[in-house]
């Protein structure tokens, strides 16, 4: 793996570049890993490289979403594997959601070694090498264990392939997807969208986990119900409406007014104000949403 210093501006990117290479080279990633890892790349660049507010939103309900299943799967693939496997694990520890491996470009021999890497990171049990063909799909990704993706009531599943994320919403599973593309037949599909990179998703689920989980079911239910996906991707796609024109007008040398000013200093990141502790963030993507659904 190249040194990267950690000053370098672009630090956090290239070392996910290194990590995506470093699974191929292992077995854990596919080449066609690469692709993906490229394309979704090119969307944090537009969404700004942080978590915006309707994807800190989409984060905590899918914690609660997480925290109220009964039979949690979070299905990991080889990119998320490369990426973050330790949080991935946490985060099954945490909400005792069960991990399963599930691959479009499927071998024996990648299952197994996607399994070790889990496991080498604290996990206890791995599901997917004894997958059956149980879902309604004509490649690999129709693989899934019965007591894990096939008999799950919500399924965590991140940079993920369209047709599998709608068979599993037609089989009224609930489907939380990390997707950096608002645009993707994944983001459309899924019930709770989180336009977000996996490294900083993860993390920030975790950290909410503690003042989720002392909840009273009835108002994690509430918190769910309040939610609308649809706000959520419109907000993702007016974010990078907003930098492109921010971009362009800097290159043409045109200075924002104090409106366009002011509304992004709105619409900066809050960390210390996530909605479980304030739910003006909940409010004021709602109302962002239905005012962009209106015009």
């Amino acid at each position: 793996m190249t040194e990267i210093p950690k000053n370098h501006p672009r630090y956090e990117s290239l070392m996910a570049r290194e990590q995506i290479t470093a699974g191929v080279e292992t077995g854990i990633t596919s080449r066609q890993g690469l692709i993906a890892q490229g394309r979704g790349e090119a969307f944090d660049y537009l969404i700004g490289e942080k978590t915006i507010e309707s994807a800190d939103y989409a984060e905590a309900v899918a914690v609660c979403l997480l925290l109220l299943a009964e039979k949690p799967v979070i299905s990991v693939n080889g990119n998320a594997a490369a990426l973050a496997p330790a949080e991935l694990v946490v985060l099954a520890q945490l909400t005792g959601a069960k991990l399963e491996v599930n691959l479009f470009h499927r071998t024996e021999e990648r299952v197994k070694k996607i399994i070790d890497v889990l496991k080498e990171n604290g996990a206890d049990a791995v599901l997917g090498e004894n997958a059956e063909k149980l879902l309604p799909l004509d490649h690999e990704r129709a693989k899934v264990e019965r007591e894990g993706i096939y008999e799950a009531d919500v399924v965590f599943v991140s940079l993920e392939d369209g047709d599998r994320c709608k068979a599993l919403t037609d089989m009224k599973k609930l489907v939380i997807a990390v997707d950096l593309n608002p645009l993707s037949r994944t983001a459309q599909t899924a019930h709770v969208t989180i336009v977000d990179n996996l490294k900083r998703a993860l993390p920030n689920m975790i950290d909410m986990i503690s003042e989720f989980r002392n909840m009273e079911e009835e108002d994690l239910w509430e918190i769910v119900n309040a939610y609308d996906n649809n706000v959520v991707l419109i907000d993702a796609v007016e974010t990078i409406k907003e930098n492109l024109t921010a971009k362009q007008n800097e290159v043409l040398g045109i200075e924002d007014g104090p409106d366009q000013n002011n509304d992004r200093s709105k619409r900066e990141p809050r960390k210390q104000s996530r909605i479980q502790r304030n739910p003006e963030i909940a409010r004021k993507v709602m109302m962002r949403g239905g005012d962009l659904m209106m015009e």
